[in-house]
């Protein structure tokens, strides 16, 4: 009787043991298999944020090489960077917010109580500027010229400008 309770009991620890390897074998290509997906997935779609980025960015003068090439070969002979080009142009244009009638490039004129001042700049090239301006109730677009001086000073020009419906 002892015998065969010790034989009961291997039989039964040995089926444990084989059923926890093959569960915990099982386990960890499961884990793999699912990480593999995963990483897939995440690769996937970090490509896909990355494609729409680089769409969004294509009109930028960051991305425009015929853009950044007019500055290296302009007529006063004197090489712009770029780099340096775009938050330079930005801060000027954005200064013009502290005007007590509102930014004068936005193309419109008060309306309100409150002053158009541009809050948002997207350089587009070596000549264009888009901004997105408000008063904090009517919100708008303008397109702008923009013209790098002899003397380093930076003027602007309005295109267009719209304002969007309440």
């Amino acid at each position: 009787m002892k015998k065969s309770l010790l034989l009961y009991a291997f039989i039964l620890a040995l089926l444990f043991n084989v059923y926890t390897y093959m569960f915990l074998s099982k386990e960890v290509t499961f884990e793999q298999d699912r990480y593999k997906k995963v990483t897939k997935k995440l690769k996937d779609s970090l490509n896909s944020v990355k494609n729409k980025l680089v769409d969004a960015n294509y009109f930028s003068l960051e991305k425009n090489e015929n853009a950044q090439n007019y500055f290296e070969s302009s007529n006063s002979g004197k090489i712009i960077q770029y780099e340096k080009l775009i938050p330079f142009v930005t801060e000027k244009l954005l200064d013009y917010n502290s005007n007590p009638n509102g930014n004068p490039y936005v193309g419109q004129d008060k309306i309100g109580a409150n002053k158009f001042i541009i809050n948002k700049v997207r350089i587009i090239n070596h000549r264009w500027i888009i901004a997105d301006f408000s008063d904090g109730e009517i919100w708008g677009e303008v397109l702008l010229k923009y013209f790098v001086n002899d003397d380093d000073s930076i003027t602007f020009e309005v295109n267009q400008s719209l304002l969007y419906q309440k």
